[in-house]
């Protein structure tokens, strides 16, 4: 995604017309893997490089050193990963947007090291690099010189905490403002990431079981009781669920019925209380609980930024 390289350094170039200092804060060189200098956008357009990066330097002491995307294929993840691995020890500062953090895994650059990706990605990161410390919930994440940061634009907020980090709060505000951007997003900086339910691995009880449950999530969904739906005991349900699945019957439960209340507060105007019911999660309290543990906001502040412009009419509720 072209806008990725091109508002970081639309960004960057704010903090150097911004900044009071006579000589700029950043120099942007804007490179691609390709032999040639055009980057080909998904959206069709095409970005003119600086420079190939056959053609720069790994010796060469680069302030800082941004991967944006995880490559199309595995030669060329393969080619700026060795790139990386020796320009590191030259660079101050490595940072990543989305899957480019594979990039760096791949370096070696986040071992023993807290990172974050695409939340698409995340679970791919920690099985391939298992020595990364994967952080699921914030849109960036620094660990020492190593910066990363989530899907797409959340690259757009870490630019600015750079910028923040080198030059102080006041460029970055300045910046935020300019672009009419958040300096800091609300609601805990999180990924608001879909949980995908992992299917059971064969066709059988277990995979019936999850069809059931997303059906009838106002029901009892205790282990006990899905354990005794497939004619298990709870310990050997909870394993072989698990084994099947990659999750808990508890928290495949759980992120199921935060699934549903998110779907019903993008796309209804229901009640707080009347959601929580159908969904079995409850009550409002409960409910709260759940979105601030997941997603750091309450389920009104998630309506008020995702709800369709076209929701059907219902009675409200408060909170």
């Amino acid at each position: 995604m072209l806008f990725e390289a091109a508002g970081i350094a639309d960004i960057l170039q704010h903090a150097n017309s911004l900044s009071p200092a006579q000589t700029p804060c950043y120099q942007v060189t804007i490179a691609t893997s390709q032999s040639y200098h055009v980057v080909h956008g998904q959206s069709g357009l095409k970005l003119l490089a600086d420079a190939s990066l056959n053609e720069l330097d790994p010796g060469r002491p680069y302030d800082t050193v941004i991967i944006t995307g995880k490559g199309n294929h595995e030669a060329e993840r393969t080619e700026i990963a060795d790139w990386l691995r020796l320009a590191a020890p030259h660079v101050r500062r490595v940072a990543s947007v989305c899957g480019g953090a594979l990039i760096l895994a791949q370096a070696g650059l986040l071992n023993e090291r807290q990172a974050t990706t695409h939340w698409r990605l995340l679970d791919r990161m920690q099985n391939e690099y298992p020595l990364v410390r994967v952080e699921r919930g914030p849109i960036y994440v620094q660990d020492g010189p190593v910066w990363t940061s989530a899907g797409v634009s959340s690259g757009f907020d870490l630019t600015l905490a750079m910028v923040e980090a080198d030059y102080g709060f006041t460029l970055a505000r300045d910046i935020a403002q300019e672009l009419v951007m958040y300096l800091r997003r609300p609601g805990g900086q999180a990924q608001f990431s879909r949980y995908l339910p992992e299917q059971a691995k064969n066709p059988g009880p277990i995979r019936d079981l999850q069809q059931w449950v997303m059906a009838n999530l106002s029901k009892d969904l205790s282990v006990e009781n899905l354990a005794g739906r497939v004619a298990m005991s709870p310990r050997n349900f909870t394993r072989v669920f698990t084994r099947e699945t990659g999750t808990t019957p508890a928290k495949y439960v759980e992120m199921v019925r935060l699934n549903a209340a998110r779907e019903q507060l993008e796309q209804t105007r229901i009640s707080i209380e009347r959601i929580a019911t159908e969904t079995g999660l409850g009550s409002g309290i409960n409910l709260r609980r759940v979105f601030e543990r997941h997603l750091q906001l309450t389920p009104s502040e998630y309506r008020e930024r995702f709800h369709s412009l076209n929701t059907a009419s219902a009675d409200f509720g408060i909170n």
